[in-house]
């Protein structure tokens, strides 16, 4: 099987702007360069009020209401644009399945619990764990759960709606409200469809975040002899038709997002990621629950990350705007320092830790000896290597919870904003799993 991980990938090398290059190839034909109807956009807005940021030409590409990526498109699996982990193998979600219940457990097992995922692709990861709750429903017998699902794209909310709900039960469907699709999933359990997290009913809840903050805007700043200048984008002045990267030639509000500190030469930040930290962590802090992101990404390390991906290939990211996705690794260290001291957060551990400490070696042998299929036993053993390999995705994708301090730390509030590992109390996958 030939497919490409976004997290398996060599980046390509973005040159130091400062030094009067850009991003863009400049090589491509005039046949690989069509000029999409994102693309007349873009050129009719940059030429309307001048050049625009990175962020902009994301949020623009992905999400526009009328042409978004995002929003008409199925991107994902072996026939879109890049295939993720729960496509790879059932095990990953399982094993989050396990983490959600061990943390429910060791948390006090609440009467209720709303399991919130952002971004949940074709609803596969969900699957998996709701699966995983139905086989422990001795264990949660007692408890109410409820499934809230974010997204903004209409096609990916219609694929997730025939993975997860029970056919013979209709949809609700309400476009103008909040709450824009309802139903019944196969296991019973009542399920809702928002566009924004804030949408979202508060109460204890358990929030996922898988390959999710990797697709949020960046603003990219490259340090330069004159000091930070943020990269933007402005059409070629010698191809009407095409887009290139320009540097700003002063400072640019969003520079304010640089850290005084920093000693990397370019960054990029996400505001929107942080803001929906705060929100999770304001959430968390005040009704429990915990909060699991896993991308891949880097803790404050990385430089230039920015890049596409098209039929399971990169992708020039100016190249045809709207046809291809387009991502950023997250700052995980960006996101530890916008909890605020709010909740604790661990992190980030790489994923070959992580799910070996949540047992995968253990389930893939119940697996292989429950399988007498040699293409399933084919089919496991390659999942497997494609989620445990550092080569693969093993050390590039990485796992982050936010969980209230009064689960690590006996109530007491008194803690460093910037701790990443538990004091008192073991949590799964961060530490071996023990069931309690």
């Amino acid at each position: 099987m030939s497919v490409l991980v976004r997290c398996g990938v060599v980046r390509a090398v973005i040159p130091r702007l400062w030094r009067g290059k850009c991003f863009s190839s400049g090589n491509e034909p005039a046949e690989s360069n069509p000029v999409t109807p994102m693309l007349r956009h873009l050129m009719y807005k940059i030429k309307s009020t001048g050049p625009i940021s990175v962020a902009e030409y994301m949020k623009e590409v992905l999400t526009n209401p009328a042409k978004g990526y995002y929003i008409h498109n199925d991107m994902l699996g072996e026939k879109g644009d890049f295939i993720t982990s729960p496509e790879i193998s059932q095990i990953f979600g399982e094993l989050l399945g396990i983490w959600f219940v061990s943390e429910w457990m060791s948390s006090g097992k609440s009467a209720a619990f709303q399991l919130v995922e952002l971004g949940p692709g074709r609803g596969t990861l969900t699957g998996d764990i709701l699966r995983v709750f139905s086989q422990l429903g001795s264990v949660l017998k007692n408890c109410d759960i409820s499934i809230h699902l974010v997204e903004v794209s209409q096609k990916l909310s219609e694929i997730q709606a025939l993975t997860l709900t029970e056919e013979k039960i209709p949809l609700e469907r309400d476009a103008e409200s909040l709450v824009y699709m309802k139903g019944v999933t196969k296991f019973g359990l009542p399920i809702s469809w928002y566009r924004d997290l804030k949408d979202v009913p508060k109460g204890y809840s358990f929030y996922l975040a898988h390959e999710f903050f990797d697709v949020l805007p960046v603003h990219k700043f490259q340090k330069t002899p004159q000091g930070w200048r943020e990269v933007l984008i402005d059409i070629d002045p010698e191809v009407s038709d095409k887009l290139r990267f320009v540097l700003a030639p002063c400072a640019t509000p969003a520079e304010a997002f640089i850290q005084h500190d920093e000693t990397r030469d370019h960054v990029e930040v996400c505001p929107d990621a942080g803001a929906i930290i705060q929100e999770l962590s304001q959430r968390i802090s005040l009704t429990g629950g915990a909060a699991l992101i896993a991308d891949y990404g880097h803790d404050g390390t990385k430089t230039d990350t920015f890049r596409g991906f098209c039929g399971h290939k990169l992708h020039d990211v100016l190249i045809a705007p709207g046809t291809a996705d387009l991502t950023a690794d997250v700052d995980f260290s960006y996101l530890r320092r916008m909890v605020q001291g709010k909740v604790v957060s661990l992190g980030p551990t790489e994923q070959r830790t992580f799910l070996k400490n949540m047992g995968i070696d253990v389930r893939l042998k119940v697996l292989l000896d429950k399988s007498d299929d040699p293409s399933m036993r084919q089919q496991l053993l390659w999942g497997y290597e494609m989620l445990m390999n550092p080569k693969k995705m093993g050390e590039r994708f990485n796992f982050f919870a936010l969980l209230p301090h009064q689960r690590l730390h006996g109530g007491s509030h008194e803690m460093n904003a910037c701790q990443s590992k538990p004091s008192t109390s073991s949590v799964a996958g961060f530490d071996e799993l023990t069931w309690r």
